[in-house]
């Protein structure tokens, strides 16, 4: 797994843990089904672009880690995570201590992807 770009690393190095934690290995998992993406700070959380498109961000909170499609119609499509983790229309409410799967990380992007 490749180094994140300065401004990235300094903002998961500045978190406390468990969101660190968790933040990193949603980064790993995320660049394991995008891993052409190239990471950036956009909207003040690291994001992922594919062929000049954000495709999800991420972003640590104090009780959750939230994780952004870009889109909000994405979270729409999946009534099902909406349920189980909660959120908002455009963001899904990760718990601090457990990164989401990388099959519902796959399921999200490809669903950004196709919008």
């Amino acid at each position: 797994m490749s180094q994140p770009p300065r401004a990235v690393a300094a903002y998961y190095k500045a978190l406390p843990s468990p969101q660190r934690e968790t933040m990193l290995a949603m980064r790993e998992r995320i660049l394991s089904v995008v891993p052409d993406a190239v990471e950036c700070i956009k909207y003040q959380m690291p994001t992922f672009v594919v062929d000049g498109v954000p495709v999800c961000g991420i972003m640590a909170h104090k009780r959750h880690v939230g994780y952004y499609p870009y889109s909000g119609s994405v979270l729409a499509q999946f009534p099902e995570l909406m349920e189980r983790y909660g959120g908002t229309k455009s963001a899904l409410h990760v718990p601090i201590d457990k990164p989401l799967p990388v099959t519902t990380i796959r399921r999200l992007i490809r669903a950004r992807r196709a919008k």
